[in-house]
């Protein structure tokens, strides 16, 4: 049984020397088990970090057979002796109050310490807390999940890499897949023709930049990346910015969003459905014109549209409350003014028109 959190040793000695036992949690891999060829050894917590890959261990519990009565095998020559209780029951307590939030600890007689366990996987801290009670209590190695005590891997006790910044198409990984704890992502000067679907898998991703590239369509799966607030699509082949994406997960989440340097012709009416937009930039298209309904975009303080076509613009934009607005360079229609037509028709008098009828009439 294994778990990745993070993992403090504190001693609980230190305060008696008037020492400070506070330190910082590592990264580290938790197993439980036995050392690797030995069969009738008792069950250990090894605990693997970046500076410790080989590990420290700790005792749990005796063997199964010792913990129902046997006796632990002495030197050659030498007698079996009884099984000593302490041994048998290394762990005095669990403390599982956090287990929620993925927190426990694992209080040991012996050395004194206390094992603070944090950033643990909920669920599969629960399941390692259970292996670990099971092991204490003397159950028969059989049931219990155990695995081998060997030194860890640098993947395994490393801290999880959570920004990427790629700027040439030589280091863009081909084989190896991105790290799933990835929150940035850049990949710019690639030369990609599209997203790449391993990208669309990096569910914690919060700002994707994906800039100077040859993007000409975004894929809908996009919008499953629920926590994206950033996406930067600066300088691509995009003509058009897709309806499914403005109607998914990105209507909350997405703050920003950059389409400057496409050929963006126009936006989709759904685009203002995308209500957490607070910056968006638009410069270097060729829009004829913004969404009709663009006002709903409350939260909009941001925005940028220079250098595009846009002939006027839609009445619905004097809702908007923005902080900094760009237009240059668009070719605006000036309004045509109203020329008034009008013309004063003085009333005739009896006798002109009485003149009038006359000739008309004879």
């Amino acid at each position: 049984m294994r778990l990745q959190c993070e993992v403090e040793v504190l001693s609980r000695l230190l305060p008696t020397c008037g020492l400070r036992g506070r330190g910082r949690a590592a990264r580290a891999l938790v197993s439980l088990g036995r050392p690797p060829g030995a069969a009738g050894a008792g069950i250990y917590l090894m605990v693997c970090t970046a500076r410790d890959r080989g590990g420290a261990r700790y005792k749990v519990g005796a063997a199964a057979a010792a913990a129902a009565g046997g006796t632990w095998r002495g030197s050659p020559g030498r007698p079996l002796s009884p099984l000593c209780p302490q041994v048998q029951q290394n762990v005095e307590r669990l403390f599982t109050r956090f287990v929620e939030e993925g927190k426990a600890t694992v209080r040991l007689r012996e050395p004194a310490v206390d094992l603070c366990l944090s950033k643990a996987n909920v669920i599969n801290l629960k399941t390692f807390l259970s292996a670990v009670r099971l092991a204490h209590q003397g159950t028969d190695t059989g049931v219990l999940p155990l695995s081998p005590l060997v030194p860890a891997k640098n993947s395994d006790v490393e801290k999880p890499k959570t920004k990427m910044i790629i700027t040439s198409r030589r280091d863009y990984p081909l084989t190896k897949s991105f790290p799933f704890s990835l929150e940035h992502l850049q990949t710019s000067y690639c030369k990609l023709a599209r997203v790449d679907s391993r990208v669309l898998s990096l569910r914690k991703l919060r700002k994707l930049d994906l800039s100077h590239n040859h993007i000409k369509q975004l894929p809908a799966t996009l919008g499953e990346l629920v926590c994206l607030q950033e996406l930067d699509l600066h300088d691509n082949h995009l003509e058009a910015f897709s309806a499914a994406l403005c109607s998914s997960g990105l209507q909350k989440s997405l703050q920003l969003l950059d389409l400057s340097q496409n050929q963006i012709r126009a936006l989709p009416l759904e685009f203002c459905q995308l209500r957490g937009l607070v910056q968006l930039r638009l410069d270097d298209n060729a829009l004829l014109r913004l969404p009709c309904r663009i006002g709903q975009l409350s939260r909009l303080r941001c925005l940028s549209a220079a250098r595009n076509k846009l002939p006027f613009l839609p009445c619905d934009f004097r809702k908007l409350s923005l902080d900094n607005l760009d237009l240059f360079g668009n070719p605006f229609e000036q309004p045509n003014p109203l020329v008034p037509n009008i013309q004063l028709k003085i009333p005739l008098t009896l006798l002109e028109c009485a003149a009038r009828a006359a000739v008309n009439h004879r």
